[in-house]
């Protein structure tokens, strides 16, 4: 969360070498409800900046001794996640690009209007809103694991890491193709992690999640009364990931409109948010993913040329975990310290034929699946050992095994394992599809698709 104070108002640094002005203003900010730090100078400011935190400082730029600037090089250098918005009186385009320059996040000149500076500290608040969430995300995500950890054996997976960690560091468009839940964000956060961009924020979207107008918000940001219930300026994920890497999942869901908007962002390095005229430059990498084939996308029109061919410089193709058996023990061991972890449980084992039972089984859901069947497996484990017990009763039934059949035997298609899969998991969930995909270890919108591929009636 950002730093408020326990009524939970935003707390700002106001600093102004003008009584009158410094009043005027603190009186305003308070009235619009945020708690205010008024200093009558730079020296002040930063020595309040040292006794306390904030979520936003307002400076003048021309004071004597420690002036604007100066102000604004101190929280650069030290506090690099606190916004800085520029106010003078004695307004000049050298002085704007100078402070722009240096970091700072606006810049507004006397006399201004009270609406526009409520609207750019809404702006200045909300992107210091972002980038604290995005922080803390990462610190309690690194204290379970290393969110990019990559557990495999298996040659061709280890082949694709290779690959992956000599792009990583270039700004190379990639494309990660593989089934759902074959890990096409880890590998995306892997790519982010081992490039420049580390410090930069990780934005991931599902492409396919949402409609039209509602994802051109989501990415492109809006103005407020851009559209009915816009009531405020938004920042979009572009710019949430500014500075590092925007994971486009399922983009070939993306509708062609927003696919055309999506190409000009690449190309121009810059986005208009929904209702502005006035274009944002932007420097985010972006990797794309897709369980589907972005060619067979494109012939069928579902998927423009042009963006294709912008995003598929490299393609990265993960292996279904049927094909990667031998990682199976790895994997589910992983996730037993993980979940156990999680639940502060003691979950140390899990027994010989329920590592058995897992490594049989073929993963329609990949290994979103073998992460589903172990959380749910140390909630029910009541000792040290995860047994086959704690396992879906339906996983036995849906096991296939790993030998050569009878030559008179004709094995069943993926297609038709993957149906009756499908159609089991939907009757155990009486036909509740959000639960289905919860069991399958997808999103409910991939598992719409698969209902329609298949010719499955998910209402059954």
């Amino acid at each position: 969360m950002m730093d408020m104070n326990t009524s939970g108002q935003a707390n700002i640094l106001l600093i102004d070498d003008e009584p009158i002005a410094l009043s005027n203003m603190q009186h305003i900010l308070e009235k619009s409800g945020y708690q205010v730090a008024a200093c009558k100078d730079g020296e002040s400011g930063l020595n309040e900046l040292q006794r306390q935190s904030f979520d936003l400082v307002l400076t003048d730029l021309k004071m004597p001794g420690i002036d604007g600037m100066d102000v604004l090089a101190h929280i650069r250098e030290n506090l690099p996640d606190v916004p800085v918005i520029m106010i003078t009186g004695h307004a000049s385009l050298d002085s704007a690009v100078e402070a722009m320059k240096l970091g700072a996040y606006h810049y507004i000149s006397k006399p201004f209007r009270l609406n526009e500076m409520r609207e750019m500290i809404k702006g200045a608040l909300e992107l210091r809103r972002v980038k604290v969430e995005n922080q803390e995300l990462k610190e309690k995500i690194s204290s379970l694991s290393d969110q990019t950890t990559i557990i495999t054996q298996d040659i061709a997976m280890q082949r694709v890491l290779e690959t992956a960690r000599k792009i990583a560091a270039t700004d190379t468009s990639v494309i990660i193709h593989g089934e759902s839940g074959t890990g096409k964000e880890l590998m995306a956060r892997f790519l982010h992690d081992n490039s420049t961009r580390i410090d930069k924020p990780f934005v991931a979207f599902n492409c396919g999640a949402l409609h039209e107008e509602i994802a051109a918000s989501e990415l492109f940001g809006h103005e407020k009364g851009a559209f009915t219930g816009a009531t405020s300026r938004k920042l979009g994920l572009f710019e949430a990931a500014e500075g590092g890497t925007l994971f486009l999942d399922e983009v070939a869901e993306m509708p062609l409109l927003m696919q055309v908007k999506l190409l000009r962002v690449l190309q121009e390095r810059e986005l208009m948010r929904v209702g502005s005229t006035v274009p944002v430059p932007i420097n985010v990498r972006v990797v794309a993913a897709s369980n589907r084939d972005l060619k067979q996308a494109v012939d069928e029109g579902e998927m423009r040329n042009d963006l294709y061919f912008r995003l598929n410089v490299v393609t990265l193709t993960l292996p279904p975990l049927r094909d990667r058996r031998e990682d199976i023990p790895f994997l589910a061991y992983y996730f037993l310290r993980k979940f156990s972890t999680l639940m502060k449980l003691d979950v140390l084992e899990i027994s010989t034929e329920a590592m058995k039972r897992l490594v049989e089984y073929n993963y329609p859901g990949n290994i979103r699946e073998l992460s589903n069947f172990i959380e749910r497996g140390v909630v029910l484990s009541q000792s040290e050992v995860l047994d086959i017990e704690h396992l879906p009763q339906s996983l036995g039934s849906l096991t296939v095994r790993v030998f050569a059949p009878e030559k008179a035997a004709t094995p069943a298609t993926l297609e038709d394992q993957q149906k009756e899969h499908i159609l089991n998991v939907l009757e155990m969930t009486d036909g509740n599809r959000t639960e289905a995909a919860k069991m399958l270890g997808i999103d409910r919108v991939s598992l719409w698709r698969k209902l329609k591929k298949l010719g499955i009636d998910g209402n059954r």
